[in-house]
This record gives C-alpha cells, structure tokens and sequence, in this order.
C-alpha cells in the first residue's frame, strides 16, 4: 500500500476534500463538476478561463486517489511554482524535468516507486526517453493531468510537438485516467485534444470563457508615439501590469523606452525567451513577489503567472491569433476586480505575424531542400552534419532562419532525421535516420502543412478582424469566436462604452458601391506579393488624384490618369474622398506601408469589401467637416500636401481671382482671396459651398461674394479633365 491512501468517505464528498487539503470553503464556479468527473473515474476535458482554478481541479482528486498523479507542465517555471506553493500546504509534491542530473531524476522516480508523491509535475520533453517511460511504468499512476492542453494541437496557437509522445505515454502506462486542461481552444483544438489523447468517453466541461471583470479595448494607433503615450497613462492609472511585445527587440526598445520616460513611479523589468536562464527567473521572482510593478515581455512570459492584483495587460503588438490575445489579456484581474486590457493596433504590425507564419510554415520545397543539404554535407558514411540554423539558413539562401527550425521539427518528427548533442560545440548535430532516403523520396503530409499554414493564416485575419469590428461588443466576439453563441454586450468595453463606435454605422447602397469604387482604383496602384497580397506603390495624395481625376502633371507622368478607375469618383470630390480613405483606413480596409515614402495598399479585408462584403462600418464623412477633420488628424499643412498641386488649376483660379478683383474696382486680388486659400481650393478642389466653408479662409461673406465663380472654375476643370 502506498505511504498516502485514499480516504473513501471523501471521495464522495469533494467539497470536503477540498476545505481539508486546501482550506477552501466553497468551489470556484466550473471547478466543481471537473473535480466530481475525476473522483468518479472519468477521463475529463475541462476548457475553463485563465484565473478560473484549473489547477485544483487535479490537485483535489490528486489527494484522494490512490496512486500518484502525473501533471504534464510546459513550463520549468511554471512547475517550480506549482511545486513550492503544494510543498507550502503540505502536499507532497515534486517535478522532474532538465533542471535535474541524471542521477536526481533517478532518486526521484525511485522515491516516486516508493509512494513517498501524490503530485509529480513532468515536462513532456521527458517522454523522448524510453527508460524514462520504463521507470514510470514502475509507478501506480492514479491520474495523468494535461495542463496547457492545447499545445498538442498544431492547429492551437502554441503547438508544441513533444505534446504528441504524450499518446503513445499513455498507451505505455496502460492508458490511466486522463485529463486536460487548458484556457483557450477553439471547437475544433478540443476535438483535437480528444482524439491525440484518446479520452474514453470523457466527461467534456467548458465552464465558459467570459470575463466580465475585464474591460476589453483596440485603440488605433497611427505612430508608436501614440503607443507610448497611452502605455504611460494605463501605468500611471493602474500601476500594475504587463506589457506584451512581438519580439525579443521590441521588449528590449519598450523596456528601455518607458524606463527612460520617468514620472511614472513603478519599478519596471523586462523578459524574453533570449535572456539566461537566471535573468528570467530574477525577473520572474521579482514581478511575482510585487517588487516590481510592470513587466514588459514576450508571449515566453505568462503561463503560470499567478500574481492576482494585475490591473491591466496591454499589447504593444498585435497577437497572431485571438487564442493568444485572450489568453494573455486573462492574466489581468485574476483577483476578479475590475482590470483594463488595451491592444495598441497598427495594421503595419501584422508584418511581424506574418514573419511568423511564414517561419512556422517552411512549406514541402523547404523541408526537402534542407534535407538535400543535410544529406549532401553528411557525406557517404553518414557522420552527422555539425551547422547552426544561422549556418543552414544561408546554405539555403533563406531569410527566415525560423523556416530552418520549423523543417528541422518536420523532419524529425516524421523519422527523417535525428538530432543529437555534442560536447564542448553550441550546435547539435545533425544525422540522417536512412542516408538511402532521398529528398524526393520524403513521406510528408503536405496537404496538412498546407493546411495548417491556412488555418495561421485565418487566424491572424480573425484578429486584424476583431481590431477593426466596431459593431460588436468585444467580449461577445470573442465569446463568439469560441463557439458560446448565447452571451450578453460587457457593458464596459470600447464598444459598449460607445468610445471606440461613436458615429461608425455599416454602409448604404450607395456608400458601399462609393466604397467598392476606391478600393478597386486603389487596387490597379498596387502590386501583388507572392501570397497574394496587395502591396500600396503611390501615396494617398496620388490616389486621391486618381480617382478624382486631376489632370496633375506628376499623375500623367505615373501614368495613372490611364488607369480604368481614374476619375471614378470625380463626383464626390477631393475632399471627401480623402476624408473617406483616413475612415477606411481605421477601418482596416486599407493600410499605409511605412517605407521611405508612405504608400497605400489594399488589405485582405479590403479586397473582401471590394468583391461584395458589406460586414464593415465607417464613420462616414461629413462634407462639411472633411477638411475639419483631416487637420485635426494629421494637421492641415501634412493633410494638404498630401494632395496632388495641379498648376493649371491654379493658374485658371487666380485669373478668376484677377477679374473680380478689377470688378470690384481694382481691388488687390489678395482681398478677395490670398494665395494659400487658392492653393488649398486647387488642391482640395470643392464643388459645393457647403466643402468650401471648410477650408480655413472661406468665411461665409467673402463665399457669398466671390466664391460662386471659382467653384464653377473647378467643376468645368473637372470634367474637362474627365475621360
């Protein structure tokens, strides 16, 4: 008999058990029907929201069962920290994982044999080892835990391919109880979870993703000093929180940014994934322990952080997937007090995705060059190839060394090629499993590397979406995107606030067709990438030209006053049709590429919209406030200049300029209107009094006077310049 056994009355009795081990009163809402499910020897799913109590839904039973229960960790940290907080309650409890020699892991699994554990925390790299498995079939394993489930789905947001041993782990076992756990899957990762794992008729709980403590807000940012700005405010207002960065640099520049800006208060740490091991674990301790207020880091940071007083999580970068985001956004109020969660979104961002994406999915061609390489500089006898990724990446004349990683994982998984360290060098070996295999006679699944490259992709596109929805509450979305279909507006996000939605409404028919004709001009300006992007080649100014139809020198020099679209909405005028892009870009239908020179593209939704999609909303120009508007945002000088100089135009409105003046009795011209009102009505070219009064200079007496004739000069320039 083990040294720990179970007590039977309480196996009946869970809230019991629960008051006894952990000195708890009453079951956190969703944990009580997990932890039942487990006492009556079901295999469970439970899909339960981050701050939710995954963690006792496995510890409880763990405590009552007979045998040990093996929870399988991701993180080292994450186990160190479960450990030590059981070891406090007087759980015995223990992991095994790298930190530990050889000889310790042995100690431990003996001890383990021993019933001296009822709680062993293993991370799933672990399994490679087939007398590690040997050993723990020597064990009475009651349970085995999945935590972080989700990392065995490659079509989940943080696929990790050890989880995949963890089938043939069980088989091993003689497949024990089984549970996962995990935060955040999609309908489709939880079939997924159910079928690796092969849960026997499990008892499937999803105790709901809501999180009304937490204030869900996409504030649109044009420049990273926007981004700044609003971090600096969340920090000063809320005092505790995470910052999260796409990429190790970015965490490095925030993190030294905000440092550097003073005033704030806080203390501040920074981690990433490139740090040594003892800098993460002091920045780790020190965030954890409250002696700093706000750390700024990678998606490395999080999983198992347990600090609950976070008042607010902010993203300087937009996630990959909404599977992330909400993930991360969760670590915020775990004490169920109110929280502020705030993604700082500019569309150039999703670059850094797509990066992402693309090393995440080599693709078949990769996979197979990179073998050919491998098995060329193995030589006839096979003695291994001794390169690093950086090394492989230039051999392939890639510029992604992510794709060399990703290919590398491919191919070991699939039996191709083994891995294997060697003393004294940074590099691991690289050896192949058949030398006779060659690359075209690789067994790849390409049909679902090609899927799953789609499925990141949609991903992404689900949360450039979500960024730019304005008609939904943020939560419901989210709600939505995980399959609960029945769910209430927060009432305090930026949507249900009105914050982020004043003034937006979907399109009329008319304003859509309006629409559908920008983004088709704007489309013939650009240029498709290999993925099938489209890629902006003239600034808005030119665009704006174009589909008004100036007849500009510089346009006919692009050659744009050729195109199909040129002059397309020559009705609606410069000054709206300018205004109408700044709306359309908010709204993600467009996107500007900061290069040398800023140049507008298409965007995916945008193409969507083009072809007939109506899901969006704008806050459609006023034409009276156009120009009001345009210098708010930009200030008017930038706004302007912007905007094609058409001299012909210009010279046509200082000749009618010249003959009022000699009608009014030989006036100066510039009493009737000075030289930068003219520049500005050659450049914004209204067509109606009410888009004159805008421009800064048309009062209304001097639009009485004189204004009729030099609208009549615009329109007649206008459709001489019509094709």
């Amino acid at each position: 008999m083990p040294a720990f056994a179970a007590d039977q009355h309480l196996l009946r009795d869970p809230v019991a058990a629960l008051e006894r081990h952990f000195g708890f009163r009453e079951f956190l809402p969703g944990q009580e029907p997990v932890v039942s499910s487990l006492l009556a020897g079901r295999d469970t799913l439970a899909v339960m929201p981050t701050g939710g109590g995954k963690s006792l839904c496995y510890q409880l039973p763990a405590m009552v069962m007979e045998g040990v229960t093996l929870v399988v960790s991701p993180l080292i940290a994450l186990m160190k920290d479960q450990v030590d907080g059981l070891l406090r309650k007087g759980v015995p409890a223990t992991m095994i994982n790298s930190t530990l020699s050889p000889s310790e892991q042995g100690e431990r699994l003996r001890e383990l044999a021993a019933g001296q554990y009822k709680l062993v925390y293993i991370a799933p790299e672990r399994f490679r080892s087939a007398s590690f498995l040997r050993a723990l079939q020597q064990v009475p394993v009651a349970l085995v835990a999945v935590d972080e489930a989700h990392c065995l789905s490659q079509w989940g947001h943080d696929f990790r391919p050890d989880y995949l041993r963890l089938s043939q782990a069980l088989e091993a076992l003689d497949h024990p109880q089984t549970a996962a756990f995990t935060a955040t899957a999609t309908p489709e990762v939880q079939e997924d979870i159910l079928k690796v794992l092969k849960l026997r008729e499990p008892f499937v709980s999803i105790s709901g993703f809501e999180r009304p403590n937490l204030s869900l807000r996409v504030t649109l940012c044009d420049s990273h000093r926007e981004k700044y700005d609003r971090l600096k405010t969340l920090i000063e207002t809320h005092r505790t929180g995470i910052v999260y960065c796409s990429t190790r640099k970015k965490v490095e520049e925030v993190s030294a940014s905000l440092s550097s800006m003073g005033g704030m208060g806080v203390k501040l740490v920074a981690y990433h994934g490139g740090m040594e091991d003892k800098d993460r674990e002091w920045a780790q301790n020190v965030f954890l322990d409250r002696s700093y207020d706000v750390v700024v880091a990678t998606n490395a940071f999080g999983m198992g952080i347990d600090r609950p007083d976070v008042r607010f999580v902010a993203h300087f970068d937009v996630p990959g997937s909404i599977e992330a985001y909400y993930q991360e956004a969760g670590r915020a109020g775990r004490d169920g007090e109110p929280a502020e969660c705030e993604l700082l979104f500019n569309y150039a961002d999703t670059r850094t995705q797509e990066f992402f994406i693309e090393g995440n999915n080599p693709g078949p061609a990769v996979i197979r060059d990179l073998y050919a390489a491998i098995r060329k500089h193995s030589g006839p006898a096979n003695e291994g190839v001794l390169l690093t990724i950086q090394e492989l990446t230039e051999t392939l004349n890639l510029k992604n060394s992510m794709q060399v990683s990703s290919a590398i994982s491919q191919l070991v998984r699939a039996g191709h090629i083994e891995r294997y360290d060697v003393p004294g060098e940074r590099a691991r070996g690289t050896r192949l499993v058949d030398p006779s295999v060659t690359a075209d006679d690789l067994r790849l699944d390409e049909d679902a590397l090609n899927e799953k490259e789609r499925r990141d992709r949609s991903k992404l596109e689900a949360m450039i979406q979500f960024c730019y929805d304005h008609r939904t509450c943020r939560q419901q979305w989210i709600l939505g995107y995980f399959g609960e279909s029945e769910s209430v507006p927060c009432g305090t996000c930026d949507f249900c606030t009105e914050a982020g939605r004043r003034g937006r409404r979907g399109p009329t028919e008319e304003e859509h067709l309006i629409v559908q004709k920008a983004l088709s001009g704007i489309a013939r300006t650009c240029a498709r990438t290999a993925v099938g992007d489209w890629e902006g080649r003239f600034g808005k100014g030119k665009i704006v030209a174009m589909l008004t139809g100036s007849r500009s020198s510089d346009l006919a020099a692009a050659r744009l006053d050729q195109l199909s679209t040129y002059g397309i909405l020559k009705e609606e005028g410069s000054v709206y049709v300018f205004t109408l892009l700044d709306e359309m870009e908010k709204a993600g239908l467009v996107a500007t590429r900061k290069t040398p020179y800023p140049l507008l593209g298409l965007t995916r939704r945008g193409a969507g919209v083009m072809k007939g999609d109506r899901n969006f909303s704008l806050a459609w120009p006023d034409l009276a406030r156009c120009v009001k508007s345009a210098a708010k945002a930009k200030g008017m000088a930038q706004a302007l200049e912007e905007l094609a100089f058409d001299e012909e135009l210009f010279q046509r409105l200082k000749a009618v300029r010249k003959r009022l003046a000699e009608e009014a009795g030989g006036v100066p011209p510039f009493v009737i209107f000075g030289n930068q009102v003219l520049e500005r009505l050659t450049r914004l070219r209204p067509v109606t009094e009410e888009q004159a009064l805008a421009i800064q200079g048309v009062g209304k007496v001097k639009a009485e006077r004189y204004l009729a004739p030099f609208l009549e000069a615009i329109r007649e320039f206008g459709e001489g310049g019509s094709v």
